[in-house]
């Protein structure tokens, strides 16, 4: 697995996309009025609307069935079970020591 994407949360999520549009220089697309997808960000991103102030930092897998039994073994504790967005699906999860993750795979085509 590797790092792909990191999702920020703001409860405030059109003031934090002036800021970093503004700071940062990027882009965004509008997904409904509680998401923007981040562009020529470097890596992967997203804002969602919320009020976690932590950063959710996303692996990618090819295999998201085995994923999810690779981290639950390693002793993860799975926050929410794989579910469908458009263009994928994911899994949620924190670590032993608290750390939120989790993990994602393209959809099927």
């Amino acid at each position: 697995m590797v790092m792909d994407y990191v999702e920020f949360y703001a409860p405030e999520l059109e003031r934090e996309q002036a800021f970093m549009g503004t700071a940062f220089g990027w882009e965004f697309v509008d997904y409904g009025p509680d998401y923007r997808d981040i562009r020529q960000a470097g890596i992967g991103g997203g804002i969602e609307r919320a009020a976690q102030a932590a950063p959710l930092i996303v692996l990618k897998a090819d295999d998201l069935e085995a994923a999810l039994a690779q981290v639950r073994a390693a002793g993860a504790t799975i926050t929410r079970d794989i579910f469908d967005f458009p263009g994928g699906r994911r899994f949620e999860f924190r670590t032993p020591a608290g750390t939120q993750m989790a993990v994602w795979c393209k959809a099927a085509e």
